[in-house]
């Protein structure tokens, strides 16, 4: 009876951690909540129907992308094999990044503007990679680079005005809202994300530059330094700058980036460009890819030379075994080396040095081996 060969299925694609996949969860959670309230509670401004679309087009090209990268990969798509609860934590990402898009920016009534964002969004995170430990990832914070894209292309756009978070809470409850945000979003971070360094470079950062500014430029540091009891900087400091996948994990990684950011925007604002805040980020994401690719390059480069370096001792070591070769003269025409010298023999032994290897020639192969 002939036995039936299949063959085995491609391995899925690497997969987050439980800790990461926990986080996202918890990321979805807060921010659907907060989606839910704004409309319901708090005074969002942009239609009710947009969050609804907004997720409609980030699980679709989300999924379709996937689709075509494991095809490309030769693996199976990641939220396949996992049913329901993989599909599920496949589209945390596009959850969370098609409400930050619709949320965070502002585009009057034209909802392909904020369609268009959302598609960048997720689809950078295909296009804008870098190796990191043998993995090529998205280096570029999604939902800021899509807001980001937004702001450049269509000057018309803002981001969502920050009153929108408190419009129609007074009475000293509107501090309930950022107080509730900074305590969820801290003990998140800390536990899961484990991204404390990179709050505190960003918070000290800030206050830094505000300082810094206003020495420099005689602007307002009360002023600058209240910015930070705002929603919208509770909301970036703990749901949009803390992004695991596109921040490093180090200590000293992370106080270098949430210091960039800080310094980048310090810059751009003293420069007087609008919404430093998103284009800072970014500037500091494609930095940190550029710093990426370096590193593999650079590695590489050393790899190859390793592996050249070791060839050439191997070869200075076979070398070093083998007897020294007797010239092809007429005297012992049979010690020649081989008989493609034959040619350099002179005083006419071009036949004689031709003839059969020398009897030692196996101690020689077992010298080389040895050497080998």
């Amino acid at each position: 009876m002939a036995a039936t060969l299949t063959a085995a299925p491609a391995p899925a694609g690497p997969r987050h951690n439980p800790k990461v996949v926990t986080a996202l969860r918890r990321f979805a959670i807060s921010i659907s909540v907060l989606n839910v309230f704004g409309y319901t509670v708090l005074g969002f401004e942009q239609p009710w129907t947009w969050p609804l679309i907004a997720l409609a087009t980030s699980y679709s090209l989300e999924i379709v992308l996937e689709v075509l990268g494991a095809r490309a990969e030769g693996r199976d798509p990641r939220f396949r094999g996992g049913g329901l609860k993989g599909l599920v934590e496949f589209l945390y990402p596009a959850h969370i990044t098609a409400l930050a898009v619709n949320m965070l920016s502002y585009v009057n009534d034209r909802v392909w503007v904020m369609v268009f964002g959302v598609i960048v969004a997720v689809g950078t995170k295909w296009v804008l990679r870098a190796p990191v430990k043998g993995r090529m990832r998205h280096f570029m914070n999604p939902s800021n680079f899509g807001i980001a894209v937004i702001l450049v292309l269509f000057p018309w756009a803002s981001i969502a005005p920050p009153y929108q978070f408190t419009e129609y809470i007074d009475g000293g409850f509107d501090w309930l809202v950022p107080a509730i945000i900074l305590t969820l979003g801290t003990l998140l971070n800390a536990k899961l994300t484990e991204r404390t360094w990179l709050i505190l470079a960003w918070v000290g950062g800030y206050a830094l530059q505000a300082i810094i500014r206003g020495l420099i430029f005689d602007t307002s540091i009360p002023a600058a330094l209240a910015m930070m009891t705002g929603v919208a900087f509770v909301l970036f400091t703990n749901y949009m700058i803390t992004d695991p996948g596109t921040t490093p994990s180090s200590k000293w990684g992370q106080i270098a980036f949430g210091g960039g950011v800080a310094a980048m925007y310090g810059v751009l604002t003293g420069l007087h460009i609008v919404y430093g805040i998103f284009f800072a980020t970014a500037l500091v994401c494609l930095i940190r890819g550029a710093f990426l690719w370096s590193v593999d390059i650079v590695a590489r480069k050393r790899a190859a030379e390793a592996a050249e370096k070791a060839s050439a001792d191997r070869a200075e070591a076979v070398t070093a075994v083998l007897p020294a070769q007797p010239a092809c003269g007429c005297a012992g025409e049979c010690a020649c080396p081989a008989p493609a010298r034959a040619a350099a023999c002179p005083n006419g032994c071009a036949d004689t040095c031709a003839c059969p290897a020398p009897a030692a020639e196996k101690e020689l192969q077992d010298k080389i081996a040895v050497a080998a």
